[in-house]
C-alpha cells in the first residue's frame, strides 16, 4: 500500500465527515432554537390566540371565487388571523404587517400568500407548457424570478407548485400541472421548490412554496372540478403520489389539501393521508393548509357540518383553515366539549409558527416589505428576456408538411384569428398579478419581427364562440371584443386572398382552462373551425398557431392543415417568443407531456397504461372480441413525448453494456444521435422501461429518464443512461417497494411510440 497517497485521501475523507457533522449540528441547533422560541411564545398565548393563527382569510384584491368580506386590520388587531392572501402591493402588506407586529400583544407577523403559479408581473408559460420543455433548469429559473418579484411586492408564500398527475384533458386544471407522467412530475416538482425557496428561505427574495393539491385531485371523475376521486392505494403509491413525495423530499415548506374525497373521506379530514402518509411515512414537518373553503364544503359532500368537519380536519393533521373560519369559530367550543384536545390545537399552531420562523419573519417581520425595491425587481428587462427564451422551449411543433415552417420574413403574410390581436390573453390562466396592458399582441410582435421586409395582413376572422353568452363564460376576466362572424370571416378571406401564406391564430382563450374551466367538447370552438376550413379551402398554405391550456381533438386539423405549432399560453413575452420560432430565430424543441386524443370518447388516454387481457392486434381495423372501438382507433393523435423540430435527428442502434442486472449493479444504455438536417436543433432523448412479468400487472412502458441535447447540422453525440434496480421497482399490494427478478425491456427514442427496444434480466429482488 502507498501510504503517502493514502494519508491525503484519509485526511480529505475526515475533513468531509467533519464538515458534514458541522452542517448537521447547525441544522439541529437551529431546529432546537426554533422549538425553544415557539414553545416560549405559545406558553404566553391563549387558546383563542392559537386558534387565530389557524385562520387564513382573503384580502380580495385578487379574486378567485366568493370573497369573504372582512375588515383585515380589525381582525389582525384582535389576533384572529394568522395569514392573509390575495393582497397585492408591498405598501398594503407593510401596513398589515405593522398592525400585526406593533398593535398586538405578541407581535406575531402574518403569512402573506398568493397564487404565483407561473410568474408574478413577469408571466411565464403555463405549467403544462413549461413541462414540455423537459428543462429543470428553466423551470427553476422561472420559479426563482417569480419569488424575486413576489417577495419584492410583499408576498412570502406561493400556492405552487401544483403537481397533480392528470390524464383527462377535460379537466381545466390540467393546465396548472406537469402532465400525465409520474416520473417527469417527480423530476420537475423539486425544481419549482428550489426556485421558490432557494437554499432555506432565509434570503429576502426566497418565499415558501406550497405543494398542491394533496392528493389525487387530477384524477377527478369526468374531468369535472371538485369531483370525487376513487382509486386503489397501490395505484396512488405507484403513480399519483410520486410528484408530491418528490416535492416533500426537496424541502417544500407547506402542503395544500385537495377538494376531493379519498376512500370516501374528504382529503383534509383523511388522517391516513395527512398523518400516516404525509407526516409519518414521508417525514413532512411543515405547514398543512386547506384549499379555499374546503372545511365548510365538507357539508356539501355529505360528510359533516362545519363544526364536526373542523374537528375531523384537525384530527387528521390539517393545520390551517383557508376562508371557512371553521377552526376559529368552532374549535373553542369543541375543546370545551372534549371533542378535541389543546394538544391538537397546539400542534397545528406550532406548525403555523414554524413556517413563519423558517421564513425569518420573527427575526425581521418587514423582510418582504421594502416598498422602494419593487420597481427594480419586477418586470425587468432581464426577467422578460428569460421569459421569452423559456417560452420558445415550450412550443410543440405537431406538424410541418413540406417544411413550411419556419416562415420567411418576406412577402405577404395573412395573420387571421381571434387570438391574433388579443394581448390580454397571451399570459394564460392564473395570472391575476400581472398587468396585461404591458403585453403586446401577436399582431404587433409580427410587425416588429418582419419590419419593412414583409407585409402583415391582419383580420380577426371570427369570435371565440359563435354564441355570445358562451364566449362570455369562456373568456371570464380576459374579454375579447366581439364582431359579426359573417362579416369577420368575409374580411378574413379577403386578407387571405392577397397573401402568400396564412397564419391562423386559433384555439382557446386564456380563461378556457384553469380552475372551474372543464370542457366536455375538446374540438376547436364552432365558428373557429368554420373559419379554419374556409382558410384551408383557399388553397394557400396554412399555419395553425394553436393556443390552448389542454390537449384538443385535432383530427381534421392534422389531416388538412399544412403546419401546426402548439404555443399553449406563453406568458408576458408569448407574442415575441412565437415570432422567434415562427420565423426561425429559434427552433421548436418542446415535447408533449400529455397525450392528445383523437376523440373525447378515448379519454382517459395515456401512454403508460396497463395492457388489457385482449390487446388490439390491428389498429387499422375493428377487431371483434379485442379491446378496441367500433368507431375509433385506440391510438392517440399525438403520443406522449411527441414533438417535431426544424431539423431531423437519426437514432443509431440502442446498445446495452450487459444483459444482466444485479441488485447493486447497473446497466449502461447508449445510443448515438445525429442531426441529419440543415439547422441546429435540440432533441429530448427519452428512456422507457417495462417489467415484462410481475406480481402486479405493470404498464406497457414507463418513462425513466431523458436528456436534452443540442446538435449542429451533421453533429453526433452518444447519449447514455444508467439503469439500476432501484429505478425499476414498484409498490406491491402490501405497499412495499420491490424489484422482482425477471425479464425487462429498455426503450429509447424521440417519443413514447418510436422506440428501439433491448431486453435484459434482473437476477435478484430489490430489498
Amino acid at each position: 500500500m502507498n501510504y503517502k497517497k493514502t494519508i491525503p485521501v484519509l485526511m480529505a475523507v475526515s475533513f468531509i465527515c467533519v464538515m458534514c457533522s458541522c452542517v448537521s449540528n447547525r441544522i439541529e441547533n437551529a431546529e432546537v432554537r426554533m422549538s425553544e422560541f415557539i414553545d416560549s411564545l405559545m406558553r404566553e398565548m391563549t387558546v383563542e390566540e392559537k386558534l387565530g393563527q389557524l385562520n387564513l382569510v382573503t384580502g380580495g384584491d385578487m379574486v378567485t371565487g366568493h370573497v369573504m368580506e372582512v375588515e383585515l386590520e380589525n381582525l389582525i388587531r384582535r389576533q384572529e388571523i394568522g395569514g392573509v392572501f390575495n393582497v397585492k402591493g408591498a405598501d398594503k402588506i407593510l401596513a398589515l404587517q405593522k398592525v400585526a407586529v406593533e398593535e398586538t400583544k405578541h407581535g406575531i407577523p402574518l403569512l402573506v400568500g398568493a397564487d404565483i403559479i407561473h410568474g408574478y408581473e413577469t408571466v411565464f408559460p403555463i405549467p403544462l407548457a413549461l413541462s414540455c420543455s423537459f428543462d429543470t433548469v428553466a423551470i427553476e429559473r422561472m420559479a426563482r424570478i417569480s419569488a424575486i418579484e413576489a417577495s419584492a411586492s410583499g408576498i412570502n408564500w406561493t400556492y405552487s407548485p401544483m403537481v397533480d398527475i392528470c390524464r383527462d384533458p377535460r379537466w381545466g386544471r390540467i393546465a396548472e400541472g406537469n402532465g400525465e407522467d409520474p416520473y417527469l412530475g417527480s423530476i420537475l416538482a423539486p425544481a419549482y421548490v428550489r426556485g421558490y425557496q432557494g437554499k432555506n428561505m432565509s434570503g429576502k427574495n426566497e418565499i415558501m412554496s406550497c405543494v398542491k393539491h394533496f392528493a389525487l385531485y387530477g384524477a377527478s371523475e369526468a374531468g369535472r372540478d371538485y369531483n370525487v376521486v376513487d382509486m386503489s392505494r397501490q395505484r396512488m403509491f405507484n403513480e399519483y403520489f410520486l410528484p408530491y413525495k418528490a416535492a416533500i423530499q426537496a424541502g417544500a415548506g407547506s402542503v395544500m389539501t385537495s377538494f376531493n374525497l379519498i376512500d370516501g373521506i374528504p382529503a383534509a379530514a383523511n388522517k391516513w393521508l395527512m398523518t400516516d402518509v404525509l407526516r409519518k411515512l414521508w417525514g413532512f414537518d411543515g405547514l398543512l393548509v386547506t384549499d379555499y373553503d374546503v372545511i365548510s364544503e365538507m357539508s356539501k359532500l355529505g360528510y359533516a357540518p362545519l363544526k364536526e368537519a373542523s374537528v375531523k380536519a384537525l384530527e387528521a393533521g390539517t393545520d390551517m383553515d383557508m376562508v371557512s373560519a371553521g377552526y376559529f369559530t368552532t374549535l373553542a367550543q369543541s375543546l370545551k366539549n372534549g371533542d378535541v384536545t389543546e394538544n391538537m390545537i397546539d400542534n397545528a399552531c406550532r406548525n403555523v409558527l414554524k413556517a413563519k420562523y423558517r421564513l425569518g419573519l420573527f427575526k425581521d417581520p418587514y423582510k418582504y416589505c421594502d416598498t422602494t425595491d419593487v420597481k427594480h425587481k419586477v418586470f425587468t428587462p432581464e426577467h422578460r428576456s428569460a421569459a421569452r427564451k423559456i417560452a420558445t422551449e415550450t412550443f410543440v411543433l405537431l406538424k410541418n408538411k413540406k417544411e413550411l415552417l419556419p416562415l420567411s420574413t418576406n412577402g405577404k403574410i395573412a395573420l387571421i384569428g381571434p387570438m391574433a390581436d388579443a394581448a390580454n390573453n397571451m399570459c394564460g390562466m392564473w395570472s391575476m398579478t400581472c398587468s396585461p396592458s404591458k403585453h403586446i399582441s401577436l399582431y404587433d410582435a409580427m410587425r416588429d419581427a418582419v419590419g419593412e421586409k414583409a407585409q402583415i395582413l391582419y383580420s380577426k376572422g371570427c369570435n371565440i364562440y359563435r354564441d355570445e353568452d358562451m364566449e362570455n363564460l369562456a373568456n371570464g376576466i380576459r374579454p375579447i371584443a366581439r364582431g359579426d362572424d359573417q362579416r369577420l370571416i368575409a374580411d378574413a378571406l379577403r386578407a387571405a386572398s392577397g397573401a402568400d401564406v396564412i397564419v391562423a391564430a386559433l384555439g382557446e382563450s386564456a380563461e378556457m382552462s384553469g380552475e372551474s374551466a372543464s370542457r366536455a367538447d375538446l374540438d376547436l370552438p364552432d365558428v373557429q373551425k368554420e373559419l379554419l376550413k374556409a382558410l384551408v379551402a383557399t388553397g394557400k398554405p396554412v399555419v395553425l398557431l394553436l393556443f390552448t391550456g389542454r390537449p384538443l381533438t385535432l383530427t381534421w386539423e392534422d389531416a388538412n392543415v399544412d403546419a401546426i405549432l402548439n404555443v399553449w399560453f406563453g406568458g408576458s413575452e408569448a407574442a415575441n417568443a412565437i415570432c422567434d420560432v415562427l420565423f426561425g430565430k429559434e427552433s421548436p424543441s418542446g415535447k408533449l407531456t400529455v397525450t392528445f386524443p383523437r376523440s373525447v370518447g378515448q379519454i382517459p388516454l395515456y401512454y403508460n397504461h396497463v395492457n388489457t387481457s385482449r390487446p388490439d392486434s390491428d389498429p387499422a381495423a375493428f377487431n371483434r372480441y379485442q379491446s378496441n372501438y367500433i368507431d375509433e382507433r385506440n391510438e392517440p393523435l399525438y403520443p406522449f413525448g411527441y414533438g417535431l423540430n426544424y431539423t431531423t435527428f437519426a437514432y443509431g442502434d440502442l446498445q446495452l453494456d450487459t444483459d444482466t442486472l444485479t441488485r447493486d449493479g447497473k446497466i449502461t444504455a447508449s445510443v448515438k444521435i445525429t442531426n441529419t438536417g440543415k439547422r441546429k436543433g435540440t432533441e429530448i432523448v427519452q428512456l422507457y422501461s417495462r417489467d415484462t412479468f410481475a406480481s402486479l400487472a405493470r404498464p406497457v412502458k414507463e418513462l425513466k429518464g431523458f436528456h436534452r441535447i443540442t446538435l449542429k447540422p451533421g453533429e453526433s453525440k452518444v447519449v447514455t443512461f444508467e439503469i439500476t434496480s432501484a429505478m425499476l421497482g414498484f409498490y406491491n399490494n402490501e405497499l412495499e417497494y420491490v424489484c422482482e427478478p425477471g425479464e425487462f425491456e429498455i426503450m429509447v427514442g424521440p417519443d413514447s411510440e418510436k422506440l428501439s427496444v433491448k431486453k435484459f434480466f434482473y437476477e435478484e429482488a430489490f430489498e
